[in-house]
């Protein structure tokens, strides 16, 4: 009997855990790992039954992601963004997708968030060009996803009044991947930037970024994908905030600090932390996963609200601020010991705080929900 997303994650956390340096060292994951969580399905857990994909509840999915961060965050970032790109395989023609997602061997695409590639018409599909920013897992994906505006007759095309921007899908062997992923944190993520230059891409083989009409009935295809992204993402850190707090409990049996008598688990103020920290992780995960629970009711009804959207928005920010502050607290407690290079606490605290500089955990988000039940006008495609 195949095991299920969860059990799998499970199974392959011992693999994660064990490949992570040298994640750490490469700046990606490494092959074998990267082909061992995909044939467990976890990749494609997100994409279309109907093309072989898992398409997986959102509960579970939020499960599934927190497992593999606790093992490695890199790792449970890199599949979060693998995953949950995919779902724009919902709103292509079914063989189109298949192509690109089944069809091709460990199928996956990397994408980058803004259309900055220019896709110039041509008959039958476009020529793209452009440098792209922030592709995680770029070095493991077959695909790359240039994210580019549409020029006809010398003229940026509109959809609807706005520039039309679309997707379009080359093989990563048409582009050029460049080494920029050069940071303190979350290293193993392979967030690197590449090029295509005059790459012809076939008109099926894109899709518009914006605007593109749902062709898949699925629940899990009505949630907006920026709330999906950061579901995910906020899973990651609740996982990290999770194993950092097993790390420190263990050093805290073993170490007694300098000038202090007993063990760190033996100081009141380490006491005070692990209690808070304890009650910061549960109502954090908690907060996340009654908002994912309601919104995934709703999206099974084809009824998500907007104030199911910023409840969504607002666990996910918190969760992944709620993380940092755990993390901080432990990191703080453990002492010089956490510094060093060896230590995990050391790589919980680095890449917790790169999670915290991306889109996802702005403070501007807490601003955006407040504004909304003020009832003050807001963006409602940030939610």
């Amino acid at each position: 009997m195949a095991l299920s997303l969860l059990e799998a994650a499970r199974k392959l956390a011992p693999m994660i855990q064990a490949a992570a340096p040298e994640s750490e060292a490469l700046r990606e994951l490494p092959r074998a790992l990267f082909h061992a969580i995909a044939d467990a399905g976890i990749v494609h857990m997100a994409l279309p039954r109907a093309i072989g994909g898992g398409e997986v509840d959102l509960p579970t999915y939020i499960q599934v992601i927190e497992e593999l961060g606790k093992a490695d965050a890199s790792t449970g970032w890199v599949v979060n963004q693998l995953a949950i790109y995919a779902t724009y395989a919902s709103r292509m023609p079914r063989e189109v997708a298949k192509m690109i997602w089944i069809d091709t061997p460990y199928g996956c695409v990397a994408n980058t968030p803004a259309p900055t590639a220019k896709a110039v018409v041509v008959p039958g599909g476009y020529r793209v060009t452009g440098r792209q920013g922030f592709s995680t897992g770029s070095r493991n994906a077959a695909w790359v996803a240039p994210h580019a505006q549409v020029i006809e007759n010398g003229q940026v095309r509109l959809d609807g009044g706005a520039p039309e921007t679309r997707y379009l899908f080359v093989p990563v062997a048409e582009a050029e991947l460049l080494d920029t992923w050069k940071v303190r944190g979350m290293r193993g993520t392979g967030t690197h930037h590449f090029a295509v230059n005059d790459v012809f891409v076939p008109e099926e083989r894109s899709v518009l970024s914006v605007t593109a009409p749902l062709l898949e009935p699925g629940p899990l295809y009505k949630i907006p994908r920026t709330l999906l992204f950061a579901s995910g993402d906020a899973s990651v850190a609740f996982g990290m905030a999770r194993a950092c707090l097993t790390s420190f409990m263990e050093l805290a049996s073993e170490k007694t600090p300098r000038a202090m008598e007993g063990l760190l688990r033996d100081q009141a103020m380490v006491q005070l932390t692990i209690g808070q920290a304890e009650a910061w992780l549960r109502t954090g995960k908690a907060f996340l996963n009654e908002a994912v629970r309601e919104i995934w009711a709703a999206a099974t009804k084809d009824e998500v609200t907007l104030d199911q959207r910023a409840n969504l928005r607002l666990a996910t920010t918190h969760g992944i601020r709620t993380a940092a502050q755990i993390i901080d607290a432990v990191y703080n407690s453990a002492g010089a010991t956490a510094v060093y290079e060896d230590n995990p606490l050391q790589r919980y605290f680095q890449d917790i705080h790169v999670i915290t500089q991306h889109m996802q955990g702005r403070f501007a988000h807490y601003e955006l929900v407040g504004r909304y039940w003020l009832g003050l006008k807001v963006d409602e495609a940030r939610f």
